[in-house]
């Protein structure tokens, strides 16, 4: 099997589930991110979308319909052997076979995390249906270990937009609206993933010097992301033409030369998050809060007030506001 050694890596022209039987260890992958085909005559997209192929790399290998099933338990047993416990994978699959990988995956011992709606432009116009304009992200993880999970990596839990809402919990959202990136007159492979998506889904599930494995590498966006934000990479391409191609590329990406457009969260702890709550500052919340609203503050502002006032954190304050606190003169009348 053809092999390419680049800074931070390695990738393989072949077929990934011959090869990863063959170059990869049991429990020594960090994170799996994977486009795998989609099983609908993806070598003939340009009949379908009536696109202009002259700047695709030829050479798509697509996988029969009648195969999918059988190609689907085959290299997601693979995936789930490779990973880690407590390694995380994410499927990017259409609607047209996804229950194969969904039976597939039962198979396993990996659990499902979260099952992600990818929204994007450039959806196909049809007429006597609805617009097909998603991709599912299936998120799973194999037990048995400690799985990365970066809550503040990209916004702290204390960053607000205009309106008040919370940006961490926005961009933590199960639904996605990332545009597909639109490369006219650049040399690309049938589908390639945005680096939006794959940064997003790298910073979250892994750390610089982690190990990140693309079993269908095509367009090899998630190699050039992986090398970008300093993890070590591992790929499977099967398609001769697009591996010489798109290797080329990643050969070009210097290790770790994404990090610094990475945006900087702010992360502000107050001083008494995890420390038990006594009675008393249960009862004090509770009574700024009412006085809050008797002098007509939102609930937003009034618990942002309190955060500052009593160092705790958002979550921590709404979980105490929906308890019921007795009166402190009960409490008096009781002694």
């Amino acid at each position: 099997m053809k092999q390419l050694l680049i800074p931070g890596g390695i990738l393989y022209n072949g077929d990934c589930i011959v090869g990863a039987k063959q170059y990869i260890k049991d429990n020594s992958i960090d994170l799996i991110i994977t486009d795998p085909p989609y099983g609908i005559q993806g070598d003939m997209l340009h009949h379908h979308y009536n696109r202009d192929e002259r700047f695709v790399v030829q050479g798509y290998v697509e996988v029969s319909t009648n195969a999918y099933e059988e190609f689907s338990h085959a290299w997601i047993k693979e995936a789930a052997r490779i990973l880690r416990p407590g390694g995380s994978i994410y499927i990017i699959s259409g609607y047209t076979n996804l229950y194969h990988i969904l039976s597939a995956l039962r198979q396993t011992e990996l659990v499902e995390i979260n099952h992600i709606i990818w929204k994007y432009n450039f959806g196909v116009f049809t007429k006597k249906k609805y617009i097909s304009s998603h991709y599912h992200i299936l998120y799973y993880e194999k037990i048995g270990g400690n799985r990365t999970f970066q809550t503040e990596v990209r916004f702290g839990l204390c960053e607000k937009d205009e309106n008040g809402g919370s940006c961490n919990y926005q961009d933590r959202g199960d639904v996605w609206i990332m545009n597909r990136e639109f490369k006219p007159g650049k040399i690309k492979n049938k589908n390639e993933l945005p680096y939006e998506l794959l940064v997003k889904m790298m910073q979250y599930s892994s750390q610089e010097g982690d190990q990140i494995c693309d079993l269908f590498l095509g367009g090899c966006s998630t190699a050039k992301v992986a090398i970008g934000l300093n993890r070590k990479i591992i790929g499977f391409e099967i398609s001769p033409t697009i591996f010489d191609i798109k290797t080329k590329e990643v050969e070009t990406i210097i290790p770790g030369s994404m990090l610094s457009s990475l945006r900087i969260p702010v992360l502000t702890t107050p001083g008494r998050r995890g420390k038990r709550w006594s009675s008393e500052e249960r009862q004090a919340v509770h009574k700024r809060y009412h006085e809050f609203m008797q002098a007509g503050m939102s609930k937003t502002n009034a618990i942002s007030t309190l955060e500052k006032e009593f160092e705790r954190g958002r979550f921590s304050l709404s979980r105490c506001l929906k308890e019921d606190i007795p009166d402190e003169r009960e409490n008096q009348n009781e002694r």
